[in-house]
């Protein structure tokens, strides 16, 4: 091996190290950046001065100043870097198989069956397709969308779209009302919503979708209710219903029979005849085209079948 291939072979694992230090000017935010230790950072500039024959930082302050040489190198060496990222993507396409990585906001009632079933659906064709899922309350999930560090978001209800966000629901859902078990509404055939207006309320806190959702029926029912206790999760409020300390408005607990759903804690759930009780559960996206291939994928998978798999799977 001649002596330039010797010191290409030593530069090219510094790559990265060099790109990044170009990036932030600092060899602390380098290492935080690519994971790796601050000593390990210092090392490879190291290496790296050898072989271009000259040194590549010297210390200003707190930090570093990349010299004449760096700056000449870095440019070379981020485009070095993007043709191997694109030389990747086509051996990968040329393979058929499909990579990456699909950033994913759901809300919390959304992770036990409807989020697992659209991604095993997708990775049946997509196997080496990873997801990276992050779940809270609606504004949490639109939040980390708006920012940039979701590709998607699976929440109820979905936002009206806009210039920015595109927006589909995907199935609606009927909503209960749960009360204690021995409440005098405890094996109602069905009530109007305003028939517990006085009554203390479970509710999930601000933010929340089904927070909204329950203010809006209250609403239209003619009231405003009286929350009592917040949670994070339905299923807190459930228990804290079971506990006789007030009564709550939630999705329907799926159950295998005809028969109004009980709680083993101790509630009853009763239908709600008026005002219409329903949430919208739908994807949301935003609307730019230099979005992930592999979460346009998705998505389109998502619209196109997610509605009759999960009706098939009666959620």
């Amino acid at each position: 091996m001649e002596k330039d291939d010797q010191d290409l072979a030593r530069l090219l694992p510094v790559l990265p190290i060099l790109v990044e230090l170009g990036n932030s000017g600092h060899v602390t935010a380098t290492a935080e950046a690519l994971g790796i230790p601050q000593s390990t950072v210092s090392r490879a500039l190291s290496r790296a001065a050898a072989v271009v024959g000259t040194a590549l930082v010297l210390p200003k302050g707190r930090g570093v100043e990349l010299t004449p040489a760096a700056l000449a190198l870095i440019p070379a060496a981020a485009e070095a870097l993007d043709q191997v990222r694109l030389g990747l993507a086509l051996a990968r396409q040329e393979s058929g198989k499909q990579f990456g990585r699909i950033q994913v906001a759901f809300q919390h009632t959304f992770g036990e069956a409807t989020l697992p079933l659209l991604i095993r659906a997708f990775a049946r064709e997509n196997p080496a397709v990873t997801f990276d899922l992050q779940q809270g309350s609606r504004s949490f999930c639109l939040d980390l969308l708006a920012g940039g560090t979701a590709d998607l978001a699976l929440v109820a209800p979905p936002p009206a779209p806009s210039s920015t966000i595109g927006a589909q629901a995907l199935y609606s859902e009927p909503l209960k009302l749960v009360v204690p078990a021995g409440h005098r509404l405890d094996g109602s055939t069905g009530i109007r919503l305003d028939a517990v207006r006085d009554e203390p309320f479970v509710m999930l806190e601000p933010g929340y979708g089904m927070r909204s959702i329950v203010e809006t029926l209250c609403r239209s029912a003619g009231f405003r209710p009286r929350v009592a206790f917040q949670g994070q999760d339905l299923h807190t409020v459930r228990g804290l219903v079971s506990a006789g300390l007030g009564v709550a408005v939630a999705p329907a607990q799926r159950s295998g029979s005809q028969a109004p759903s009980r709680g083993a804690l101790g509630w009853c759930e009763v239908d709600i005849t008026w005002p219409q009780a329903r949430r919208d559960i739908g994807l949301v996206w935003r609307n730019r085209p230099d979005g992930s291939p592999q979460a346009a994928r998705f998505k389109d998978m998502v619209l196109a079948q997610g509605s009759d798999l999960l009706a098939a799977a009666r959620l």
